[in-house]
């Protein structure tokens, strides 16, 4: 008899059961989905979608219209984390694979202090670092443009009123000519007199009758 069933039962499966939960998420324009204070990328044509997200100890899988569309090895920790697949990213910044942040700053460094400055902001600003890789890309190719020294200049320039200058402000400085500094734009000082302290006859005058 229990040989007879023995031949119908399934094969026990190759991992053990999980017990999961399920919650909901909206694609971000990062094409990046938040749970528990760690994102995971997700196809970027979802972005702004509603997803599911079943979670168990070791996975994160997406889902959308009750199809899998993606899943990444659940991440832990204080600090936040990022999942991304490369797959998952735009046409746009795939372009930019085999470029990272190191590059692009040790690119700027040669450029100048100031452009290090603001390729840094920008790096920082986002929390996926490979979005602002086009922006540095299209800032640190205004040296070819304009040159170096006038590149360095106008971020100096746009430093000074933000610490967060983006790419528009420092090209509309260059475009304007207003990292350039003219002698007639330059303060100077009142004109000193011939002799320093030497007083006239009328000052020793005075006072006599």
């Amino acid at each position: 008899m229990f040989a007879e069933e023995r031949q119908s039962l399934l094969p026990l499966p190759k991992t053990p059961y999980e017990l999961a939960t399920w919650k909901k998420a909206t694609v971000a324009f990062n094409y990046h989905i938040e749970v528990d204070e760690h994102y995971y990328s997700v196809p970027f044509e979802y972005i702004k979608r509603e997803v599911e997200v079943r979670l168990t100890r070791f996975t994160v899988e997406v889902f959308f219209d009750g199809s899998r569309i993606c899943s990444h090895v659940r991440l832990y920790g204080s600090r936040v984390k990022y999942g991304t697949d490369e797959a998952h990213m735009p046409p746009n910044h795939q372009q930019y694979l085999l470029w990272d942040g190191d590059r692009f700053r040790s690119w700027a460094a040669s450029i100048g202090k100031n452009v290090a400055t603001v390729v840094s902001s920008i790096l920082s600003t986002f929390k996926v670092e490979q979005q602002g890789y086009r922006a540095c890309m299209a800032l640190l190719k205004l040296a070819d443009q304009y040159t170096p020294e006038r590149l360095d200049a106008a971020c100096a320039k746009a430093l000074f009123y933000t610490p967060r200058p983006g790419f528009k402000s420092i090209q509309t400085i260059l475009k304007s000519g207003q990292d350039i500094s003219k002698p007639d734009d330059e303060p100077t000082a009142p004109p000193l007199p011939d002799h320093g302290f030497t007083r006239g006859a009328d000052y020793y005058g005075k006072g006599r009758s």
